[in-house]
């Protein structure tokens, strides 16, 4: 990413974003985290998903990952939720649970704003005061270049592409992994116990 870029996204995000909160995802946001992810799962290719969940399996999700420690947040401005964030477990085997997997989507009429890049850093702030040495994004499609974007200037770095891993809209999708330390990131041992 280029100075000038991350120039724009920050002044962007500093001055057209001044009314925009970030917070704690509530039971209250379920109805428009369900809409805007409805919407990805249909018409995009950032989720490998076929069929939109519906409220209650998104309530679910939230529940389960918050009980668990891990951060899930929500962009609201003007009283509208603009996108949502959160970090789950990278892998289900126990020496992987200092790594997290981040999610972040936004409804469509909020998309190139710097919306994106304040929520995600807002993430990577709440994962690493929570202990998190890693972040790992899985960016579905390697035409996805917004959100490679995004957290490329977040400071995530590329560590591979899998090539024709899913298959959605008629086509082949790849998936794009990048990765961002956390904290002490790999230069200590990690705190004990941690979830």
């Amino acid at each position: 990413m280029t100075r000038g870029v991350l120039f724009w996204l920050r002044l962007n995000s500093a001055t057209a974003m001044s009314d925009l909160g970030i917070r704690t995802a509530a039971a209250r946001d379920i109805a428009a985290i369900t809409a805007i992810y409805a919407e990805a799962v249909a018409h995009g290719t950032a989720s490998f998903e076929l069929e939109p969940p519906d409220e209650a399996e998104m309530a679910r999700r939230q529940r389960e990952l918050s009980a668990s420690g891990y951060p899930y947040l929500v962009a609201e401005q003007a009283g509208t939720i603009a996108g949502y964030a959160y970090a789950g477990p990278y892998r289900a085997r126990p020496a992987y649970r200092w790594t997290v997997e981040d999610s972040i989507y936004l409804a469509p009429q909020f998309h190139r704003r710097g919306i994106g890049f304040r929520l995600l850093g807002r993430l990577i702030d709440e994962a690493q005061a929570a202990g998190f040495r890693q972040m790992i994004a899985v960016i579905g499609d390697s035409a996805q270049i917004g959100s490679i974007a995004l957290h490329a200037s977040c400071g995530f770095t590329l560590t591979g592409t899998l090539r024709s891993v899913g298959y959605k809209h008629g086509r082949w999708l790849d998936t794009v992994l990048m990765q961002r330390p956390l904290g002490d990131a790999d230069a200590a041992p990690p705190r004990l116990p941690l979830l």
